[in-house]
């Protein structure tokens, strides 16, 4: 099991909350980004830079992941295609995109979209301590459901 972080755009405290759980449970984290991410250094985390790209990190990803990992994103595209291969995918404000609720998301976000390309409507991209709690609660609930999934590795007696 691996957590995927795409990291172009993922914020600060967000790393920072899944780097220490890497750390405490002893799993992988991978940040993919086409930009250097300061990272805190640990053995379990890895950081890969992509070449420059709209895309590129998100590719990397969805090639690299494998059912049974999680990847945590903002980019609702990039969600859509790794829950067609059955992996989990949460946001950076706690959201889970499933297979119910992908359609509709990519509907909204092409619909906000077009309302911004026309000036109707101005993101306000507001990124507070309730994103960052309601992220810390689901990445904790998903991360342990997912380790609970894990067969457990024989120890040196077999």
């Amino acid at each position: 099991m691996k957590i995927w972080i795409d990291s172009d755009s993922c914020p600060v405290r967000i790393r920072e909350i899944v780097i220490k759980a890497a750390v405490r449970e002893n799993i992988e984290a991978v940040f993919v980004a086409n930009r250097p991410i300061p990272l805190k250094e640990a053995e379990n985390i890895e950081f890969i830079l992509v070449e420059q790209g709209d895309d590129s990190a998100d590719d990397y990803i969805v090639s690299s992941s494998i059912p049974g990992d999680m990847v945590i994103t903002r980019d609702i595209l990039m969600a859509g295609r790794l829950v067609e291969k059955k992996i989990l995918v949460i946001n950076d404000r706690g959201g889970i995109f499933t297979k119910e609720n992908i359609g509709e998301r990519i509907s909204i976000r092409n619909f906000m979209k077009d309302l911004r390309d026309i000036g109707v409507y101005k993101r306000e991209d507001v990124f507070d301590n309730r994103d960052i709690f309601a992220f810390a609660a689901t990445f904790d609930r998903e991360l342990r459901k997912l380790l609970i999934n894990i067969p457990p590795v024989p120890d040196a007696n077999g």
